[in-house]
């Protein structure tokens, strides 16, 4: 095994290649980048947000063969650009087929889940999506929701967006500004009070949520107020 030597130039910054290698390192950057310049625009573009989890992994696996090849010297440039060509073409064959038949597109991209029906929290919807109320109470306010009674229907999408219905006009609901767990929270007694976890309205506030289990409850408000 060879022994490192501590800060040795010329290994840090050239490693064992000769100085002309950078100008191969230069070609391979230009050729492969142009290469995949011209399938990308021919796939067309899309935001993150619109990706499937398969096109997510085929982009994964596009950086890989783009990044390995710039580089490397012992890896073929047609080997590379054959690799890249193969996982474009799988990409555009994945978007065809979500366009072309809806099965394909629910087995691959999901489908919309509803979370939230008339200021209250479904819970059964969050546990499918995995997403946590908290979590879905930071994305309603970040869309400029200050309490549940605003919500008439919202549905968490499969591209991981939020869809708001409001309800017209509001009604009584759990009041998210400022955000219910930095509050400390008082039993309401007999008024009208929204469980902290789910938003349930309830008059007067049970011991335990029958929705969602919790004991912990709020006055439930209308927005403004």
């Amino acid at each position: 095994m060879d022994t490192i030597t501590p800060f040795d130039w010329q290994r840090m910054f050239l490693g064992d290649t000769p100085p002309v290698f950078l100008l191969e390192i230069l070609f391979r950057t230009l050729l492969i980048l142009l290469w995949t310049s011209v399938l990308l625009r021919w796939i067309g573009g899309r935001s993150i947000s619109q990706l499937s989890i398969a096109e997510f992994l085929l982009v994964i696996a596009l950086g890989s063969a783009v990044g390995d090849t710039l580089f490397y010297p012992d890896v073929p440039l047609v080997h590379a650009m054959l690799v890249i060509l193969v996982v474009v073409l799988i990409d555009k064959a994945v978007d065809i087929a979500i366009r072309r038949w809806s099965p394909v597109k629910s087995v691959i991209d999901g489908s919309p889940v509803e979370v939230l029906r008339d200021g209250r929290i479904l819970c059964d919807g969050m546990t499918s999506r995995q997403v946590g109320t908290l979590e879905l109470m930071e994305m309603l306010r970040l869309k400029q929701i200050e309490n549940l009674g605003q919500v008439r229907r919202a549905y968490l999408e499969a591209s991981g967006l939020l869809s708001i219905f409001r309800a017209d006009p509001p009604r009584p609901g759990l009041p998210l500004v400022p955000p219910p767990e930095i509050v400390s929270h008082a039993h309401p007694g007999a008024d009208p009070a929204a469980c902290t976890n789910c938003g349930a309205v309830e008059q007067p506030a049970p011991a335990t949520c029958r929705h969602c289990g919790r004991e912990s409850w709020t006055a439930a408000t209308c927005a403004g107020a």
